[in-house]
């Protein structure tokens, strides 16, 4: 039995190869290897679907985070407030600017930031007055905006920056309103397994401040001045190459086209998985880009799950096993509240399933086979 692919890249590169080889090949007549025009012409396509006055490109979804930080001047002695349920960069940022990420737990349903946690935990560093609060990183995880409302509400209370991270969810809108309608700044990855991703690293900040988008720009370019030789600040090197911005143009052209394909695909995961596994919440308002399709298998079953799906050619991928809180590198930087109990319930419970625009019903029909089969295997279906 041949094993299903997780995401189906292969694809969607047969359906836009011919126009980006076409751009390529004018690059490489060019030789616009750095900054090219096709560099531009990305950042006022980005703009154009996000409706955002400022785009900076950078060179990884880890440059477009740490950028803001710099540009802020945040660093040792602030905290920046962020959920332990995420990748490892959105913390790592960070403690790169010398700051101190503090863990906010996350919604048991959405898997967002919980923002009655995050209030609660920016007022204990207030009452605690050893750290002073600068900013909160909120994540879409898994393609769905997150609570930007409510979180807004607290970064204004407190005077805080705010950044989402939209390196899973860009495009991502709540009552048809994207991330940068109320963060200071979104955040974005084009790592090639992203919904919307490159051929290689990429990233993008986009802002409505103009002042703060010209300090990404000369960041982005060794904190380069009015001219290239005259450094008023430290930066970094981090533009995004004139090859993946014209692979960036060609997939979101065809994105919209795709977020309608991944939505089409989870309503039918909804439909066949009903009853049998708890799927990551999607709110009414919320067109999510579902970059992973993710259950809940409780009762300390996962892992044993995961096993038996493989075994029947169909894999699936743990985001997260542990929360930052709970790893190595974090593990020193301090926690929200009584701890994150629903950060932890999710780590044991969590598993993906394949999810890509690609994903023809035949092989989703196997998918949701292989799933009623595991969950026989192990005597019981979670629900």
């Amino acid at each position: 039995m041949s094993t299903i692919p997780f995401i189906d890249l292969a694809t969607q590169r047969d359906r836009v190869r011919p126009a980006i080889e076409a751009r390529l090949g004018r690059i490489m007549d060019q030789g616009s290897f750095i900054m090219g025009p096709d560099v531009t012409e990305l950042e006022i396509a980005l703009g154009a679907f996000s409706g955002a006055k400022e785009t900076i490109t950078c060179g990884s979804g880890t440059d477009a985070l740490v950028m803001p930080l710099m540009a802020w001047g945040i660093g040792s002695g602030d905290a920046v407030f962020v959920p332990s349920f995420t990748f490892a960069a959105t913390a790592e940022v960070v403690g790169l600017v010398g700051a101190t990420p503090v863990f906010v737990d996350v919604l048991p349903g959405t898997f967002n930031l919980d923002p009655a946690h995050l209030r609660r935990t920016v007022e204990e560093v207030v009452r605690r007055g050893n750290l002073t609060p600068r900013a909160i990183i909120a994540v879409d995880l898994f393609g769905q905006i997150a609570d930007y409302a409510q979180i807004r509400a607290v970064a204004d209370e407190f005077g805080l920056k705010l950044i989402s991270d939209a390196a899973q969810g860009y495009g991502s809108t709540r009552d048809g309103r994207q991330a940068g309608a109320f963060a200071d700044v979104v955040a974005t990855s084009f790592y090639p397994a992203k919904p919307l991703g490159c051929w290689g690293d990429g990233g993008a900040m986009q802002t409505d401040d103009a002042e703060l988008a010209a300090i990404l720009r000369s960041i982005r370019i060794h904190g380069q001045g009015s001219d290239k030789y005259d450094n008023v600040r430290l930066g970094l090197t981090a533009r995004l190459d004139t090859f993946q911005a014209a692979v960036l143009i060609e997939k979101l052209a065809i994105f919209p086209d795709e977020i309608e394909a991944r939505t089409r695909i989870a309503r039918r995961y909804h439909e066949l998985l009903d009853g049998l596994v708890a799927p990551q919440t999607i709110e009414p308002d919320v067109v999510s880009t579902w970059a992973q399709y993710t259950v809940r298998i409780p009762g300390g079953h996962r892992d044993a799950f995961t096993v038996a799906m493989r075994e029947r050619g169909v894999p699936t991928v743990i985001y997260y096993g542990k929360g930052l809180h709970q790893q190595t590198a974090y593990r020193h930087w301090p926690v929200g509240g009584n701890g994150l109990p629903v950060t932890e319930a999710l780590c044991r419970d969590v598993v993906s399933l394949p999810m890509h625009a690609y994903l023809d019903e035949e092989t989703q029909d196997r998918i949701v086979d292989a799933v009623r089969a595991a969950l026989a295997s192990l005597g019981r279906a979670a629900a």
